[in-house]
């Protein structure tokens, strides 16, 4: 929860800490002053809000946040529409939370209800970009951080919202230093989403620009390992078949890596993790090990954290150290 909010749950009383004059509370008598004048100068965004409002104890963070993140490319005024109703009422703010953009002295932008982070990231990103058009360039433009960024695009993917976290991955990817880890995994974000909306070759093409002495780098080489994973969609009956003639024979090794190849290809990863430790652990050097080296694959792929994957883990060394 934001220091904005006391633990009551009160509605925010001021802008959090460390903000310093980026963000401010607005009355009618000062909008003039901190909105249309300032925003003669760097682009300014009023959150309305209310004490009685659970969206704006959402939303008002969030906008704190982004805005701080910037440094000086935008600012924001609060006005509590409860102690400032003449005001609400001359600009027609019918809902809350409401969020306005002013840029040289005029309304440009807006939108009504609490939004996700990613949402706003992209909002300020677009009336950043207004102002700069119209010559306004902020305080201290390019403040934001590649790890804000990354952050941005990662809660985008999560919302399927490609288009807004690409472009914050990229931009990360400019803003770190070259080679950094936070550039590797900017560029793994890309790829991942190219992955996700089903671009594979554009995912591949992402992932060949990194140095092959950077490939070993944890997002890199996931992605790169979900890549090596993937194949055409499983036709219909190829997986039924595969499995058939693997249990006619469970002692043919080769009918057994080719139902793993399969179950992976149909998202069926775990059950692929076990078929590849039971093959592993009927011949563990079969066609060199590949039956281990896939399931390795698979391991990199699904992430470390993956329950499954440290249930599999424990078996592989199991079989191996037994």
């Amino acid at each position: 929860m934001s220091s904005t909010l006391d633990l009551g749950g009160n509605a925010p009383a001021g802008p959090a800490p460390g903000t310093g004059d980026l963000v401010k509370d607005a009355t009618i008598e000062t909008f003039q002053a901190d909105v249309i004048d300032a925003s003669m100068n760097v682009p300014v965004i009023v959150d309305f809000w209310a004490a009685w409002c659970g969206p704006c104890k959402t939303l008002g963070p969030i906008l704190e946040k982004a805005v701080a993140a910037r440094g000086g490319q935008v600012k924001m005024v609060k006005v509590d529409t409860d102690k400032n109703q003449m005001l609400a009422q001359q600009l027609r703010i019918q809902s809350l939370p409401t969020v306005m953009a002013f840029v040289g002295g005029q309304p440009v932008d807006g939108f009504m209800g609490a939004v996700p982070d990613s949402e706003v990231q992209v909002f300020l990103e677009r009336i950043i970009a207004a102002a700069a058009q119209m010559g306004l360039k902020g305080e201290a433009p390019g403040a934001i951080s590649a790890k804000d960024l990354i952050a941005a695009g990662k809660e985008a993917l999560a919302q399927n919202a490609f288009p807004q976290a690409i472009q914050a991955f990229a931009e990360a990817a400019s803003t770190a230093d070259d080679g950094s880890d936070e550039q590797l995994e900017a560029i793994a974000g890309i790829a991942h989403v190219q992955l996700a909306a089903g671009d594979l070759d554009a995912a591949r093409a992402t992932i060949d620009q990194v140095p092959e002495d950077k490939r070993g780098h944890a997002a890199v080489a996931q992605i790169a390992a979900q890549l090596e994973l993937m194949a055409e969609p499983v036709a219909d009956g190829e997986l039924g078949a595969a499995e058939a003639a693997f249990r006619a024979d469970p002692s043919n090794q080769e009918q057994g890596f080719a139902f793993a190849e399969a179950q992976i290809a149909a998202g069926q990863v775990d059950p692929a993790m076990d078929t590849l430790l039971t093959l592993i652990g009927k011949d563990r050097e079969w066609n060199e090990g590949a039956a281990r080296q896939k399931l390795l694959t698979l391991f990199e792929a699904l992430g470390a954290a993956h329950p499954e994957v440290k249930r599999a883990r424990r078996r592989l060394s199991s079989l191996l150290f037994s």
